[in-house]
């Protein structure tokens, strides 16, 4: 950028900081006033709760406070460009956000966003989005040249349907070409495209894949959003899926994204802590170690609200019951009478680092985690407070 530009972005950033989520709230209003097609790709319930607008202006902020050295941020361009592809977003799109997010700035700040200002400003958009452009190219590039690749969306067929607790219902995939697949990461997500008739607009959600890879299926396990307060509607897609998905439907997905993934090559003890349907793209990563590495200590510390909420229970304590080198604990919330009385958890409440430090033999080991975010932030608080290194915690938000 212009040396001077440079400077003036600096000198507004706290100014733009503090008006974000105004700005992208007034932002997200513009753009689908003005091009109401896009809405076929944002979720549009992340915009009631506030988490887009609110994510939005956090990901402006970073780029434009490490404009002069992305690398410093490089993880989070990195997450944000393998949902882009997921999502199939285009390079004809980027113009279009430029122009409204622009457009918000100026509204929000009024006379203090000067026509100076505001060139500064478009200088900046056009350096962050050539940045995106560029590593979504590469993306589309090589997820269309793998084996089993493809470009867009593909139409797969649902071969069986699982239900697995009493909120919690798994999609076997197939692809109706009765093509190959493209190979994944334990931990990565795929996006579904769904048609819904009640519903104006596409619905794109992603969900992690919750087996391993080299199959011949992509399998997803979707909890079924209910509503949590009184007068929150249920989760459209969720909800769709459970009640009116059935084996031969069909639904478009894009292939395989994202930067959550298991390091394969790490030998340490694997820790893998989840909380709800949080346990899907660790359900992954537990299937393939234990599949190709026999040998690798692993943990795998669940917490839900009881056996009703419990998905996989079975088939982890088979796992466990033929790998040695397994060890598994379940946390129940709010276990029942019968919960209780059959002994089928270790713990009632909730994970603690207390407990942590009394199970794991040592902290040298590599974690894994997963859940709402009331959860992630306890467990994430946790390994902090133990002296976790920071390239051993992975975690992943929905």
């Amino acid at each position: 950028m212009d040396p001077k530009k440079l400077e003036i972005i600096k000198a507004t950033l706290p100014v733009v900081k503090e008006h974000g989520e105004a700005i992208t709230k007034r932002f997200y209003k513009r753009m689908f006033e003005n091009h109401p097609e896009l809405k076929n790709i944002f979720n549009m319930a992340h915009q009631v709760t506030g988490h887009q607008p609110k994510a939005l202006a956090d990901a402006v902020y970073g780029a434009a406070a490490n404009i002069e050295d992305f690398s410093q941020i490089m993880p989070v361009l990195e997450r944000i460009s393998q949902k882009h592809r997921s999502l199939q977003i285009k390079l004809e799109q980027y113009p279009i956000v430029g122009e409204n997010l622009l457009g918000a700035i100026k509204e929000v700040l009024g006379d203090a966003a000067t026509d100076e200002i505001m060139d500064a400003w478009a200088d900046a958009y056009e350096v962050i989005s050539d940045v995106f452009i560029r590593m979504e190219n590469d993306l589309y590039k090589v997820t269309v040249a793998q084996p089993g690749g493809w470009a867009g969306f593909k139409d797969f067929v649902v071969d069986h349907k699982v239900e697995e607790s009493d909120v919690i219902t798994s999609f076997y995939l197939k692809p109706k070409d009765g093509g190959n697949i493209a190979e994944f990461t334990p931990g990565q997500y795929i996006t579904l495209k769904m048609e819904i008739s009640e519903q104006q607009f596409t619905n794109l959600r992603q969900y992690s894949l919750s087996d391993r890879p080299g199959l011949d299926y992509y399998r997803i396990s979707v909890r079924r959003e209910d509503p949590r307060k009184e007068g929150q509607p249920p989760g459209v897609v969720s909800t769709y899926l459970h009640k009116h998905v059935n084996k031969g439907d069909t639904i478009p997905i894009s292939a395989p994204a994202g930067d959550f993934y298991l390091d394969k090559d790490c030998k340490l003890p694997l820790v893998l802590i989840s909380g709800g349907v949080g346990l899907t793209p660790l359900m992954s990563m537990l299937n393939t170690v234990t599949k190709e590495d026999s040998n690798r200590e692993i943990y795998w510390i669940h917490a839900t609200v009881n056996s009703k909420f419990h998905a996989f229970k079975k088939h982890v304590n088979d796992i466990a019951a033929s790998n040695k080198n397994v060890k598994t604990f379940f946390f129940y919330e709010k276990p029942t009478d019968e919960d209780k009385e059959s002994k089928s958890y270790d713990k009632e409440g909730y994970i603690t680092l207390d407990f942590l430090q009394k199970v794991l033999p040592s902290k040298q080991a590599d974690f894994y985690f997963c859940g709402p975010e009331p959860f992630m932030r306890a467990v994430n608080r946790a390994l902090k407070q133990w002296e976790i290194p920071e390239e051993r915690i992975h975690y992943e938000f929905f």
